[in-house]
């Protein structure tokens, strides 16, 4: 079972930079693949990046160029560095794991944390 806890979200103006974390609980944080998604209010649950556990990234079309996702197995810990802040980025960030060795990410995820509101004012 792994528990994992999201932090780092608050609120920024238009251009401004976050930096969000996951930190998991358990052992072999490394033979799981991470995604982080995010959901507003009204929307659906979307894929925001993802990493590998060959440290492969994903990213989806709308933060390719301002985000970027990294790992640091030793602390159990994935970041989600978050650049050029805009408006539409505003929701609650979660983060997802799942037990997966490859250099894609898988398709569903096992567990998930409660996220992190990130509200970015224009």
């Amino acid at each position: 079972q792994v528990q994992l806890v999201e932090t780092g979200g608050g609120l920024v103006q238009a251009g401004d930079s976050l930096k969000v974390s996951c930190l998991a609980s358990g052992s072999s944080f490394s033979l799981y693949a991470v995604a982080w998604f995010r959901q507003a209010p009204g929307k659906q649950r979307e894929l925001v990046a993802g990493i590998s556990t060959g440290h492969i990234t994903t990213y989806a079309d709308a933060v390719k160029g301002r985000f970027a996702i990294s790992r640091e197995n030793a602390k159990n810990t994935v970041y989600l560095q978050m650049n050029s802040l805009k408006p539409e980025d505003t929701a609650r960030y979660y983060c997802a794991a799942k037990a997966y060795i490859g250099q894609e990410l898988p398709s569903r995820y096992d567990y998930w944390g409660r996220g992190t509101q990130v509200t970015v004012s224009s």
